[in-house]
Parts: C-alpha cells; structure tokens; sequence
C-alpha cells in the first residue's frame, strides 16, 4: 500500500517536556521505531507536526533583539529541516542501508483572504501556566489559549489549498524512497498582487495538510498517529467511548476540541470522503495494527453508522 503517515507533535515532544534536542531525538527515536514495522512491502510518506518545535524558535529568536525574529514561514522550513533530518537519521538505523530516504522543504498554497487569519487558533511553543501565559501575550502581543489545564500561545492557520512539491515526491516514491514531507503542515505561501510566491505569517494544521498530501499522492491509507488509541466521544468523562468505525458523515452531529482531536477528525473525513478510502486516527505505538485494521478508529464511506469499541 501506499501509506501517508500523519505524525503528531506530541510524538515529537510530550506535552510538557522540556524541548531539547535531546529530548526530542529520543522521541523522533521512539516514532522511528514504529513506523520502520510498516515500510516493508509498502510506500511510506511521512509527515508531522511543528507545534512546539517552531514556537521554541520564535521564543530563541526574540531573543536576540538587534534584528526582527524571523517569520513563521522560515521558521517553519527550519523545522522541517531538523526534524526531517531526525527521522531520515533514525529511520535509516532501522530498515536496510539501501534503503533511500528524503525530506522535502514544502511549500504550501493557502488563501492570503483566509478568516483563519483574523481568529488565531493553532497552538505553538510550550505551555504557560495561566499567569505567565497572559504577561507574554501582553508583552509580546501574542494571542494565547487555553490548552488543557495550561496556556500556549495561537497563530493563524489557514486551510491548504495546494501543495507544491508534489511531483518530486511522486518521483522519490517511485524510486522506493521513504519521503518525509509536508512537515508542520508545510511552509504557508501564495501569490502577491505581482504574481510572485512569497510566506506569510502563519502555521497550516498538519492533519489537513497531511489529508491533502493523501489526497494528491492517491494513497491507499491515511494514517493520524497521536497519543490515544482512538477518537472517543465525551473524552475523560464517566460516559467516554470510543469509536471503532464510522462513515464521515456519522462526525457532523459529534464535537471534538479544536486544539486537538477536531482537527484529525476533520481531515479524516475529507480524506475519506474525497477518495473513498480509510482514514485512521490511533495511537503510534499501535501502528502495526492500524495498517492490519485492528486498531484505531477507522473512517471510510464504505461503513454504515457508528460502532464502538
């Protein structure tokens, strides 16, 4: 099969956890570990999350102040240099030495009209507690949020329009090389009142980059690799299930949060119900089983109504 896989930021840096190198090669150490299980006999397209990972980079650049910090477009591309870097290196301990392997800077397209510019939801950098979050947003004029019982400051995210690079991972894929691509949702750009590509200042949502990715690269499987086993309704209350199956449309009438689980759901389905294959969102550690549709919660046009686990 020809699998996307949707890596979470989470699995990159836990929530919480100090954002190292260090600590972060051990994770992308640990992600490496499981996905290598499902590269044989398959096509695997990597990508993943930014989150914390460019927001650490804004805090370090607003720290030298003689210069202007450097956008979140090129802060991005950045990000998805060292962190590509980090899986080629791990995930070539793993498979086979001839096994090829690349990252792709990528850009994306999004609408410099999107509302999302004006509502600022995708969380980056660390957590704050309550206190500390509302001085920065005061002193930094940031917009913050909250995110879980902490704080982190939000950033634009636009909707992916179209993806660049698409041809060259096709080609790569072709050749049997294990692609790691569209990594933060890839770098947000479009085209000025002159025709001519330039970044802007925003994060595009992993999740529905990496479901436009699937879309355009006609994979077989889209797979959304958290820290939970499945998407559950009326998660950590006494009533939580969690879902097994459902058709895409069988979402409308749930809530998911915004900040984490909505996103994945959404993808998902437009995934889903653009090409009638099977979307789904699982733990990384069950990855195996997820590829051998036995775990996860699988999301496909092929199945009537909601079963539960």
């Amino acid at each position: 099969m020809r699998i996307v896989v949707a890596l979470g930021g989470n699995a990159l840096l836990k929530r919480g956890e100090a954002l190292s190198a260090t600590n972060q090669r051990e994770n992308v150490r640990i992600a490496a570990t499981q996905i290598a299980k499902i590269q044989p006999n398959n096509e695997l397209v990597i990508a993943h999350g930014n989150g914390p990972q460019v927001g650490l980079l804004a805090l370090q650049g607003a720290a030298y102040d003689k210069v202007e910090t450097y956008p979140l477009d090129v802060l991005g591309a950045e990000t998805e240099g060292m962190i590509g870097y980090m899986i080629e290196q791990e995930m070539g301990n793993l498979l086979p030495q001839e096994t090829p392997l690349a990252t792709i800077l990528t850009q994306v397209e999004v609408d410099k009209d999107d509302p999302a510019f004006q509502h600022p939801t995708k969380p980056i950098g660390p957590v704050y507690d309550k206190t500390e979050a509302e001085q920065l947003a005061k002193d930094k004029g940031w917009s913050i949020a909250p995110d879980g019982d902490k704080f982190r400051r939000v950033v634009a995210s636009p909707r992916p329009k179209r993806i660049f690079e698409i041809r060259p991972v096709k080609w790569l894929l072709d050749q049997g090389t294990v692609v790691v691509c569209a990594g933060g949702g890839g770098i947000p750009v479009y085209y000025d009142r002159d025709g001519h590509l330039t970044g802007v200042e925003a994060v595009i949502d992993k999740d529905l980059c990496s479901a436009l990715l699937a879309q355009e690269l006609q994979a077989d499987l889209l797979v959304i690799a958290t820290d939970v086993d499945a998407a559950y309704i009326d998660y950590k209350q006494p009533s939580q299930k969690a879902i097994s199956k459902a058709h895409p449309d069988d979402f409308a009438s749930m809530t998911f949060p915004d900040g984490s689980m909505g996103p994945k759901i959404q993808a998902a389905c437009e995934f889903a119900k653009n090409t009638g294959k099977t979307a789904v969102i699982g733990s990384l550690e069950n990855i195996e089983a997820i590829v051998n549709g036995t775990s996860g919660t699988r999301i496909s046009t092929e199945y009537q109504g909601v079963t539960y686990l």
